[in-house]
Order: structure tokens, then C-alpha cells, then sequence
């Protein structure tokens, strides 16, 4: 069965080269550096590697999870043994999530020129196939992996090898049957088509037939008519639902005349319910659907902690990799720890710690390149300075010469600033956040600066004239420059603070009394949490008008997460993470900032924005506001969990083993609307499990609420394994049947894995059971 990209792709010579195969040296460290024979395989998805050519080969990456690759120049690895070899010769395979970069070193600049090449044109091909084009090459690496013997032909005991493997249980017989069926050249063996209606015969959707047929006068088709009914009934799309039946029909009919005829068939409609359209996830929240002209104290900001480490918090490796990650997914907030280095350049890292170092003038020349290539939204340096003031000025040096004009210097208008400025405002702009010195400290700064640079000149006059001995200094000058040995915030960085100066928290009254709009203060998320519990209403109307950053606790040396979503709930605005972890908290976290474009900016429910607010996320019903929407109104949402399709196996390398999937539904949201409930298992069955069971649902606050759908392989031994989730905001929900396309722990596509879930929401107490 021939791979989509062989049948779609023109004859590359780069492509060719690289199926012949390239001895390159693979780097990990700068003394991990080993030749290893790499070959592109035929089927062009996959590149393997062996010790030498000829050797025991074994798969290196698929090309589906290479997200770009990077001239060697960009690697730090790469750099730091430039004068081991040549730059132009070396290259960086990125992959999708958390899989660790591949750097690889070829023998001549036009061998990696070949690699690098070839393998961007077939990222981007598989970046840019449509949802048929997917399940077509899905299909190719199944009958590649069946192929035991690679004859291009599959034998029966070779398909009951591939059932093993795709997780299918079945009864001989009825597989013997299927086969038959599908080997149409009646030669014993199922070729490319043969394959495919072997397939379709497998995945036959009982519950999308029903569905169907519901809805079809004739059991055939859905006309215009009937397709709109179903639009409007199950899919609540309302008034336009005529014209979105158009649309789809246009979009997802395969027929072109059943396109001119307005009809859709049943490929059509299973299309449509696989597609985006019919996503769980609603389209009109995908791009940026929200204002952006509010202040920016009004908006959820993706923050991360600690953005410079790729790992722990204690040994872990400091890299520039860790701010391509974070701002490439969206993030707008980073941290640096700054600290003096040698030969007067300040470096980054986790002070007191083993953790690698990293140039700072590295890093701010990282976020200048990546900081706006996601989004055009305004990005936070979160500064934590620890230098001298010799290398504060460095510091201010490298920020305003490499940022240039990106950097935020001063206030937009020039004049003193009355409110906080919209994410619009400052669109493609970095803003520093940071300790400023007010202007009494400012002026004293500069006085005693001027004061010693002019001592400094007598003192040089005199030992030139008397080349004597040092002087003991007078009990003046001692002072002077005890006072100026100090830690004393340099006033050229201090200048660079305009709009988020960090301040420390002493209370709510303290900072109404004494603070501006412009200051941010940090808190820990012990310290948050229990003001969450002193005063919840105080810390919401607090973060109406100025900035709060929350940040791990300093126990979790492992770079664990905490829950962002009960600090979400007070209006805390930067939550920072750490993502470098991933897990359930960084499915909430990515989950909930997946809507309004991925900018990193979401706008906060309105009862969160009024300065006058008097909601507690701990006791949100308040008797002072019992007739509002936010009280009053609950929200119930019934779901049904009716099927699964192509789950993968937990553990791969398994190849007996099936998996038994049950279906966890997760609410997250204030903590009473916080719950879950869960499905019972299928057994055998990862392929096309059905459940058919529903689960019910009070959600007081929906606009604060995120659903989380985890599937996980029933185990009565242990804990049941994760397989896959998918986790979104309640407000950017579809109703009606819709496919929940899972993605894996580190955050990336499992397609096709899917679940088929009903949704339906209504307000009320009460559900209607019919």
C-alpha cells in the first residue's frame, strides 16, 4: 500500500538521498558525540538509524512529530562546539511537546543542507494534509506495520497480528468473514483498496447509522432540509443552521453531485462529525474572539516560572530551549533569574542551586526572535535581579540594543500613565517587570554617584602626583562606600520598569492606601491560596485594578504544578508554570488558553472585572447579589459517552495486550462545582468501544469552569493508565453529537483517537429527561 506522501509528493532529490542514507554524528552532550547511520525509510513517514551502514536499524522519530529544523547555528550544543564542527554543517530536529531536540552534525554543509531541507518539505506536507489525506496515511503506517514480511500484500495471519496491535478483539471467525469480504482479487491476500474496505468494514459506526437514519427519509441521504433539522434539533445551531448546512454540505460531501444537489450522504455526514465543525470545541473560539482593549488587569496572561530550566529545580539544565517552548505555546509571561557572571556578562539560572548557567544577552536575544512568532500580543519579562550594579547596566545595555525597538521604554503616550494599557495597545511590544526606583531614590542614587565619581578623580590626581601609599579614607568616605556597596537598582534598568513595577504585598488595605495600578506584587501559592480563604472578595476586587503573579511553591523541586484554576477564580492574572512538566494542571493550563487565538490572553468573566464585585470564589453565592445571573442561574450540562474510536495502547510495545477503556469527565471550576464522574470499562476493546451511558452535571459558575475528558485503561491492579485527554473552557463548548479528538500526556494529537460524546446544556436546576 503506497504512503500518501509517495503517491502525492514529486520525485525530490534531497528525498532520494536521504532513502539511501547519511552517516552523521549524533550529539547530546559536548562528550556525547557518536556516528550513526540515518536513513529516511521508504514510505518517507519514517527516518531510522543504525551504528553503521547495513546495521541492526531501529526507528529514530516519524516525520508527524518534527515540528521544524533549525540551522545549527540556533543550538546551543551546537555552538558550544564550533570549533569542533563547522556550524554550516550541523542541524536541529524539533519535535512537537516536550521530546527532547535532536542535534545532529553531517559530514559536509551540502549533506545537511540535503537533511535539513527534506526534512522541513515533508513537516510541512504533513502539516498541511486535510482530515482524509490524515486517516489515508494513518491507514499506510497500519498496513506498513502489518506488512510483516514487506511483500506489499497482507495475509490473514498478518491481519490478526494488525488487529493485536490496533487494539481489536475479535472473534476469528467473524475477522475471517471481514477478510473474505475485502479480498475481493479472491487471491488470499489484502492489497492497498482491499486494506481500506477491510477497514471500513471494521470501523463500522452502529451508532452514526442510527443517527442517520434518524434523520434520512430514505435511510440513503439527508437532504437539505432534513440535515438543517438536524443542525438545529441536536447541534443547537439555531437561526443559522440553513446556512451553515450549505457550508457543510459544500465542505464534507464527497460527491460532486451530491454537492449540486444539496444532499449529504452517510461519508459525508461521518465527515462532518469527525471534522471541526463537528469538534466539541467551538469554531468562533478559536481565533481571537474577545475585546483586547481592556486593561491589562482584566486578563487571564499565560505565565510560565522559572522559564529557563528544561528540567528540576535543583540539578536541572538552564537552556534558551526553555523560552522557544514557552513563548512558541502561547506563554506571555517569562521569568529570567539574573545573576553576576564572569568577565562581566550576567548569567541566568536557579541561584543557589546546581542548575546550569545560560547568558542573559542569550536570552533576551531568544525572546526578541520567538516572542511574537505565536502571537502578536504584548510579552512580559518577569525580571529577578540579583547583579551588581556593574552588570545592572549590562543588563540594561543588552535589553534596549537587542530588543530595540520591540522594548517597551516609556509609556505609550509619553504622559504619566492613568490606567493600565490593553493587550491591543501593546501589541508586538516587551514590557519589563521589575523592582524602579521612586524618584527620591532616584535622585539620591544619582547624587552619591556623582558625589564619588568625583572622589574617585581626586583620588586618581593625588596617586599620580605622590605615587604614595593608599590613604586611610575618612569615616565620610567609609560611609559613602559602605552606602554604595550596597545592592542599589541601577537607574538605566530601573528606566526600563514602565508599566509593571513589583512591589511587595503587605495587604489589601495597605495596597488600596498606598499603591498605583502600575505596581504588581508576587505571591507564593500557599500565601495566595490562604488569602483565597481570609479574604476571597477583598483579592478578587484587588485584581481588578492591579496585576498578581502567583508562583510555585519552593518545595517542588521536581518542577511540579499546582492547579491554576483556584487562583483563576480570585482573578489572579499571571499563574505562572511550570512547563516544562506536563500532567494535569498543564492540561487545564493549555486547555483553558486555547481559546481567543492562542494569543496568551484571555479576558476575565465580568464579575471578575467590576472593581465593586462582591464575589468569593469560596462562597460564590452571595446573598448580597442572589438575583444575578452569576447567582441565580445554574447551569446543568447532561453527557452522553457513546463511543471510542481507534484508542491507543498505554504501553506500545505490548503487542498482545488490549486495553479496557473507561471514560473519566472531569469539571473544574469553583470548588463546588469541582467533581467528576466516570464511565464503566469495555473490555477488550480500544478500537471501537461503546459505553452508551450518561453522566449529569450541576455547574454553578460555567464561566469559570473548564471539562476535562480523560480516557484511561482499566486496570483492577493498579491505578487505570492514562491513554489520552482533551480538556476545554465550558463556555467554548458544542452541543449536540459531537468527537472529542484526544491528545496525549505531553499535549500532542493522538488522531484519529477519538470519543463520540452528546452534549446538552440547559439552565435550571432542573434536566429535562426526555
Amino acid at each position: 500500500m503506497a504512503s500518501l506522501l509517495q503517491s502525492r509528493l514529486p520525485i525530490n532529490q534531497d528525498l532520494l538521498l536521504m532513502q539511501k542514507g547519511t552517516m552523521m554524528r549524533k550529539v547530546r552532550s559536548k562528550s556525547w558525540k557518536k556516528l550513526r547511520y540515518f536513513r529516511l525509510q521508504d514510505d518517507g513517514m519514517t527516518v531510522w538509524h543504525a551504528r553503521q551502514a547495513g546495521g541492526s536499524a531501529k526507528p529514530s522519530f516519524s516525520i508527524s512529530d518534527v515540528e521544524t529544523v533549525r540551522e545549527g547555528h540556533e543550538s546551543e550544543l551546537l555552538r558550544s562546539l564550533a570549533e569542533e564542527f563547522p556550524l554550516e554543517q550541523g542541524f536541529t530536529v524539533v519535535f512537537h511537546g516536550r521530546r527532547s531536540n535532536l542535534d545532529l552534525v553531517a559530514n559536509s554543509v551540502e549533506e545537511a543542507q540535503i537533511w535539513m531541507q527534506g526534512l522541513q518539505l515533508l513537516a510541512d506536507f504533513v502539516t498541511s494534509m486535510d482530515q482524509q489525506e490524515q486517516l489515508d496515511q494513518w491507514l499506510s503506517d497500519w498496513f506498513q506495520r502489518g506488512d510483516k514480511n514487506q511483500d506489499g500484500r497482507m495475509s490473514f495471519p498478518e491481519v490478526q497480528r494488525l488487529l493485536h496491535l490496533m487494539n481489536v478483539e475479535m472473534d476469528q471467525e467473524h475477522a475471517f468473514q471481514l477478510f473474505q469480504a475485502a479480498d475481493m482479487s479472491q487471491s488470499g491476500a489484502l492489497e492497498g483498496e482491499e486494506f481500506v474496505e477491510f477497514y471500513k468494514a471494521l470501523t463500522h459506526r452502529a451508532e452514526v447509522q442510527e443517527l442517520f437514519e434518524n434523520f434520512s427519509a430514505d435511510g440513503q441521504k439527508l437532504t437539505l432540509l432534513e440535515f438543517v433539522d438536524f443542525l438545529r434539533e441536536e447541534q443547537k445551531e439555531g437561526e443559522r443552521a440553513s446556512d451553515l448546512a450549505l457550508e457543510l454540505i459544500d465542505c464534507y460531501e464527497p460527491s460532486d453531485n451530491g454537492k449540486l444537489r444539496h444532499v449529504l450522504s452517510k461519508d459525508g455526514f461521518l465527515s462532518y462529525l469527525c471534522s471541526k465543525d463537528g469538534d466539541i470545541f467551538n469554531p468562533a473560539c478559536l481565533p481571537v474572539y474577545q475585546d483586547m482593549t481592556q486593561p491589562l488587569s482584566h486578563y487571564y496572561i499565560n505565565s510560565s516560572h522559572n522559564t529557563y530550566l528544561v528540567g528540576d529545580q535543583l540539578c536541572g539544565q538552564s537552556s534558551v530551549e526553555g523560552y522557544i517552548r514557552a513563548l512558541k505555546r502561547g506563554c506571555r509571561c517569562v521569568e529570567v533569574d539574573i545573576w553576576d557572571g564572569p568577565s562581566g556578562e550576567p548569567i541566568v539560572y536557579h541561584g543557589h542551586t546546581l542548575t546550569s548557567r545560560i547568558l542573559f544577552k542569550d536570552v533576551v536575544a531568544t525572546v526578541a526572535q520567538y516572542a511574537f512568532q505565536t502571537s502578536d500580543y504584548p510579552v512580559i519579562l518577569s525580571l529577578e535581579n540579583h547583579c551588581s550594579w556593574e552588570q545592572q547596566q549590562v543588563m540594561a545595555h543588552h535589553l534596549t540594543e537587542i530588543l530595540g525597538e520591540k522594548l517597551l521604554s516609556a509609556t505609550l503616550d509619553g504622559l504619566p500613565p492613568m490606567q493600565l494599557p490593553s493587550p491591543e495597545a501593546l501589541r508586538r511590544k516587551i514590557l519589563v517587570k521589575g523592582k524602579k526606583l521612586t524618584l527620591e531614590e532616584l535622585e539620591e542614587e544619582e547624587e552619591l554617584e556623582a558625589e564619588l565619581e568625583a572622589e574617585q578623580e581626586v583620588e586618581l590626581e593625588l596617586d599620580a602626583q605622590f605615587e604614595s601609599e593608599p590613604q586611610e579614607l575618612s569615616p565620610c568616605n567609609k560611609d559613602k562606600k559602605e552606602k554604595k556597596s550596597k545592592p542599589i537598582l541601577c537607574p538605566s534598568l530601573s528606566a526600563l520598569v514602565v508599566y509593571l513595577k513589583s512591589v511587595s504585598f503587605h495587604s489589601f488595605a495597605h495596597s488600596r492606601e498606598h499603591y498605583h495600578f502600575y505596581e504588581i506584587s508576587s505571591f507564593s501559592e500557599t500565601k495566595a491560596r490562604s488569602l483565597i480563604k481570609e479574604a476571597g472578595h477583598e483579592f478578587v476586587q484587588h485584581n481588578t485594578w492591579q496585576l498578581s503573579r502567583v508562583y510555585p511553591s519552593g518545595l517542588r523541586t521536581d518542577s511540579s504544578n499546582y492547579n491554576p484554576q483556584e487562583l483563576w477564580n480570585a482573578g489572579c492574572q499571571m499563574v505562572a508554570m511550570n512547563m516544562q512538566t506536563a500532567g494535569l494542571e498543564m492540561d487545564i493550563c493549555d486547555g483553558f488558553f486555547h481559546q481567543n487565538g492562542g494569543c496568551g490572553y484571555v479576558l476575565k468573566p465580568d464579575f471578575l472585572r467590576d472593581a465593586q464585585s462582591s464575589f468569593h470564589p469560596e462562597k460564590p453565592i452571595s446573598p448580597f447579589k442572589a438575583q444575578t445571573l452569576l447567582i441565580q442561574v445554574q447551569w446543568k450540562g447532561r453527557t452522553l459517552v457513546i463511543s471510542g474510536q481507534q484508542l491507543p495502547k498505554e504501553d506500545s510495545t505490548k503487542e498482545r495486550s488490549i486495553v479496557d477503556p473507561l471514560v473519566r469527565v472531569e469539571i473544574f471550576g469553583i470548588r463546588p462545582d469541582t467533581t467528576r464522574q466516570e464511565t464503566s470499562y469495555v473490555e477488550n476493546n480500544g478500537f471501537n468501544p461503546y459505553w452508551g451511558q450518561s453522566l449529569c452535571f450541576q455547574v454553578l459558575v460555567p464561566e469559570l469552569a473548564l471539562l476535562r475528558f480523560v480516557v484511561k485503561d482499566y486496570n483492577w491492579k493498579s491505578r487505570n493508565d492514562f491513554i489520552g485527554q482533551y480538556t476545554l473552557p465550558w463556555t467554548c463548548m458544542q452541543q449536540g453529537y459531537r468527537h472529542i479528538h484526544l491528545l496525549s500526556k505531553d499535549g500532542t494529537s493522538l488522531h484519529p483517537a477519538s470519543i463520540f460524546v452528546h452534549i446538552s446544556t440547559q439552565e435550571g436546576l432542573e434536566v429535562d429527561e426526555s
